[in-house]
Formats: structure tokens, sequence, C-alpha cells
């Protein structure tokens, strides 16, 4: 009973943010209403982590399962993607790199202003 409570809170969660997105006068994705709603949850202690420990974590365990239906999508147009492979192989070696860079510069940015506020601290 208490796994069946955990879910209906993290589905109630979802509906809430979808709810919210599509009140919104902008397109934002209900998940991500969702997770900033679930986040300030958490953070205000309305909500405590162990509400919805178990069921996190089996859907985190359980994760890959998740990802079957977006690999079969993929294999029903194989033929498609065989045509534009190259296409496909440039922009995510591009987004590999300026993701990998946009976070080596946000690390770097960070310790810098760390190091700053510590500065300012102990002085």
């Amino acid at each position: 009973m208490k796994i069946l409570i955990q879910l209906g809170l993290l589905f109630g969660i979802c509906v809430l943010g979808d709810l919210i997105s599509a009140v919104l006068p902008f397109a934002f994705p209900g998940s991500v209403v969702s997770m900033l709603l679930m986040l300030f949850l958490l953070l205000s202690g309305f909500m405590k982590e162990s509400a919805i420990e178990e069921s996190a974590t089996f859907f985190l365990k359980n994760m890959t399962f998740f990802f079957i239906p977006f690999g079969v999508g993929i294999l029903r147009y194989a033929t498609l993607i065989g045509s534009v492979w190259w296409q496909l192989l440039v922009v995510n070696l591009v987004s590999l790199l300026v993701c990998f860079a946009a976070s080596s510069w946000t690390v770097v940015l960070v310790t810098r202003l760390q190091a700053l506020w510590r500065a300012r601290r102990n002085a």
C-alpha cells in the first residue's frame, strides 16, 4: 500500500505539472514543470524524501526499460536514418563538443566564484 501511495504522489505531481504547463501562456514542457515542482516541494520541506524513496529507487533501478520504446522507434526508421547517418554523426559530435566545453567553462566559472566568495568571507 505504501508504494501505491508513493506512486500516486509522483503521478499526481506529474499531472499537476502538465496542468500548470497547459495554463502557461507560452510553451513549456509539463515534465520540466513537474521536476521543478518536485524540487520546490523537497527543498521547502513540504515533502520529505522518504515519502517517495521506494518508488523513486525502483524507477531509477529500472530506468533502462523506459528507453525500449524509443529504441524500437529508431529501428522502425532504420532506412531513413541510414540515408542521413553522416549528418546525425556530425550533429552529435558537434553537440558533444559544445556540451563538453560548456560544462568545463561552467566548472571553471563556479570554482572561481567560490574562491572569490571564500576570499571575501575570510577577509
